[in-house]
């Protein structure tokens, strides 16, 4: 009579001298600093023209936050005494979902952003007095996202121990990854977006409305370098080649433009990791080539998040893994 087949488990879907998981037994708690963005960069036509780069004046947050499986909370705030200091920069207003998913074999980035309220940066770039920023209020960025990437080598590589701190790579180890993202995204403003004061040396002069769609594969590699089995270094590369359409709207017309470029996703994460406890610092970034009728030079969509951790392991009771099993079986789930 012939065995029944053993199903995989958390313990025997992974090399374990390469990394160890913490899921189904802990719970994972953190504290951190972060800072996410929206920024707009309006590309030169040469070296010597200074890049007008628009920055929302975003807070710095401070927050806690559980991970149990796949299944993250997180609840963080700009506190005024991170953020003295910032109102020359002007105001934004801005609700966002930028998230990042780390399974054991897909990696999900997904965004949901509203933004209004921009500056230049430096100070006195595009302003008529040199001591201060060129502040516009008037300017909206709205941006919606997925990228979906399969981790080919999820056996000896894990994201989540850089990323979500939900476990422990021991060995240094890489993986290439294969998937694709699609976006959507609008800016617009009630006037031109390059100042006045600096028109004549952009061919995007006169443009106060851009609307863009992305869409396409790519493929990347992660790697990370361990040290004496709890220094780490994490860094990973998406490169994808997408078909975009954009189109720009000034005063009195619109223009649409069809065009193949590659956008660039990179990650980077660096720190101390053990059974117990996970530090490290991450910058997670987004590289988004818009390119329109008006120029070649076109423009670039920024998207990032800055994170500073502190995350401990919490053991798990019997009557708490109980309770906690169903989302176990989906934590799991290849």
């Amino acid at each position: 009579m012939r065995a029944p087949t053993q199903q995989p488990t958390a313990e025997t879907d992974h090399d374990t001298t390469y990394y160890e998981s913490f899921v189904g037994k802990t719970i994972t708690g953190r504290y951190y600093f972060s800072q996410k963005y929206t920024a707009l960069e309006i590309k030169r036509n040469n070296k010597t023209t200074p890049r007008l780069r628009y920055t929302p004046n975003t807070t710095l947050n401070m927050g806690i936050g559980a991970t149990y499986g796949l299944f993250t909370l997180n609840l963080a705030y700009g506190f005024g005494f991170l953020n003295r200091g910032e109102e020359e920069k002007g105001k934004t207003k801005y609700w966002e979902n930028q998230g990042h998913m780390y399974g054991r074999r897909w990696s999900f980035d997904f965004y949901a952003q509203f933004y209004k309220g921009y500056y230049l940066y430096p100070k006195g770039l595009g302003s008529p007095d040199p001591n201060l920023y060129y502040v516009r209020p008037d300017i909206k960025f709205n941006l919606f996202g997925l990228a979906a990437y399969r981790i080919l080598n999820h056996r000896k590589f894990s994201y989540r121990a850089a990323m979500v701190q939900n476990e422990w790579q021991k060995r240094s180890a890489g993986s290439f990854l294969l998937g694709g993202e699609i976006y959507y995204g609008i800016v617009n403003a009630d006037s031109a977006l390059v100042p006045d004061a600096m028109a004549m040396l952009y061919k995007q002069q006169g443009i106060h409305k851009i609307q863009f769609f992305k869409i396409g594969p790519g493929a990347a590699y992660a790697h990370t370098l361990v040290f004496r089995q709890h220094f780490f270094i994490t860094g990973s590369l998406n490169a994808n080649l997408n078909l975009g359409w954009a189109r720009e709207t000034n005063k009195s017309s619109s223009e649409d433009c069809f065009s193949i470029t590659p956008n660039l996703l990179y990650r980077i994460a660096a720190g101390y990791n053990s059974r117990s406890w996970n530090i490290n610092i991450s910058w997670v970034s987004n590289r988004i080539p818009v390119r329109g009728a008006s120029s070649t030079d076109g423009y670039i969509a920024r998207v990032g998040n800055v994170k500073a951790t502190l995350a401990r392991q919490f053991q798990l009771g019997s009557k708490s893994k109980k309770i906690l099993k169903p989302l176990d079986k989906i934590a799991t789930k290849k």
